[in-house]
């Protein structure tokens, strides 16, 4: 139950959770490959994680270009999906149908592609983890379409664990998390978001990337894990 010498590909790596879970499975001495959308951001990603890391510019939500990403890897161990824009909220009536399907886009067809195109490429003893979050199981007002992807990919999860058997198939729910994912609010209204759930939330602190990383690092060296959600919301589900 090691990572050692295993080789991860981290969708949505270059920043967020997904670059945490990179700088920690590379401290456990993990091959790393890293993909997002931005050239500049995968270029600014590896200057922090070890020689030997690769990392692309990769349109997830292009499926010939997701299809030609896998069958130029070779063999790897783990699938990790954390892509995703910052989060949309907003009411039924104020939601753009296009902004909608934009959104499942990325987060729920490029999951879905991603593990279409590479499963064939994951070695034996391998996994698969993508993400959801809280929204799916305590939303708030405006909520709708993030509480909706997040719902789409555990039963995603529950299905491909069945499908792609013996590979893992596995989810991490974090809940808010200081993260990209709040950046298109002012920079008052995410410190009030932060704090106001600090208060709310049994641990007392809102979640760092770092803490999340861990999740990921679970379920990649758990074994005897397939099917599953593993929330890290700061007792967020019992608040």
């Amino acid at each position: 139950m090691t990572l050692q010498g295993q080789r991860i590909v981290i969708l949505g790596g270059s920043s967020g959770i997904g670059f945490a879970t990179a700088e920690a499975a590379a401290r456990e001495g993990a091959e790393l490959v890293i993909a997002s959308s931005s050239t500049a951001r995968v270029q600014e990603a590896l200057t922090g994680l070890p020689a030997g890391a690769q990392g692309q510019a990769l349109n997830l939500t292009d499926e010939a270009a997701v299809k030609a990403f896998f069958a130029s890897l070779g063999g790897f161990d783990h699938l990790v999906f954390t892509a995703g824009e910052t989060l949309q909220l907003g009411t039924l009536n104020d939601t753009e149908i296009a902004t909608a399907r934009g959104f499942f886009a990325l987060r729920y067809w490029g999951a879905f592609m991603a593990a279409k195109y590479g499963s064939p490429g994951i070695r034996p003893g391998g996994s698969i983890v993508f993400t959801s979050g809280l929204a799916g199981a305590r939303p708030h007002p405006g909520w709708s379409l993030g509480a909706s992807i997040c719902s789409a990919m555990e039963g995603l999860t529950r299905a491909l664990a069945m499908e792609l058997a013996p590979i893992r198939v596995n989810i991490v729910s974090p809940g808010v998390v200081k993260s990209p994912l709040w950046s298109n609010m002012s920079e008052a209204d995410r410190e009030g978001l932060y704090r106001a759930t600090a208060e709310r939330l049994p641990v007392g602190h809102v979640g760092e990337v770092e803490e999340i990383a861990q999740a990921y690092l679970y379920l990649m060296r758990q074994t005897y894990c397939t099917g599953e959600v593993l929330r890290v919301d700061g007792g967020g589900g019992l608040a």
